[in-house]
């Protein structure tokens, strides 16, 4: 490959990595700045509880289930229309006579729990606000597969692209005498940090 096949080619691996990037680095490095600061920025939870009577119907259904059988379709469809969420994936925890399953997601988290001998249903559901919904995600936090799925083709998009950069740096350092200086301040700068301040 002659050089300015290759230069070409560094070229396009390099503005595709970045416009793949950009709204993800804009996201982690906003979220960066958020979750260290997160002490200073005040939130405030809003809690919903809800209760409810489950219908004597799905009640028997649910006194001749099964522990290991899981949760039957007719009380999961109840339960989804009833408080409004969605049971896909969740797992359901049976002790002591109650039904329990945790609905933890990116900024909230929320909870039911079904006293399978009254049918009795407590509901509850926290939202920690937006900013908390994105410190979840940068954080990959009860994201799901799909979310960290993105998280790594994105870590492999920056790796693509800040290796392409340095080459790049390379082709063009002869007629930019500060390129080296600032590339080895960007790496000293954090190691000398990490050594002096973080004990």
């Amino acid at each position: 490959m002659n050089g300015s096949l290759w230069l070409g080619t560094l070229r396009q691996w390099h503005w595709i990595s970045s416009a793949l990037c950009l709204a993800g680095m804009l996201l982690f490095a906003v979220t960066g700045i958020t979750l260290n600061h997160a002490a200073q920025i005040e939130a405030k939870p809003q809690v919903i509880s809800h209760q409810a009577q489950l219908p004597e119907a799905l009640q028997a259904v649910l006194q001749d289930k099964q522990p290991s059988q899981g949760l039957p379709l007719d009380l999961r469809q109840w339960l989804e229309a009833e408080l409004a969420i969605r049971l896909d994936g969740r797992n359901a925890e049976w002790s002591d006579g109650e039904l329990y399953i945790g609905l933890p997601r990116p900024g909230g988290d929320a909870w039911l729990s079904l006293d399978i001998e009254s049918g009795a249903l407590e509901f509850e559901s926290t939202d920690r606000g937006w900013i908390a919904y994105l410190n979840d995600l940068h954080k990959g936090r009860n994201t799901g597969s799909a979310w960290a799925w993105f998280i790594d083709i994105f870590a492999v998009l920056c790796v693509v692209f800040s290796l392409s950069g340095l080459l790049l740096l390379q082709r063009y350092a002869g007629n930019r005498p500060s390129t080296w200086p600032m590339l080895g301040l960007g790496l000293v700068l954090p190691v000398l940090l990490a050594l002096l301040f973080i004990h």
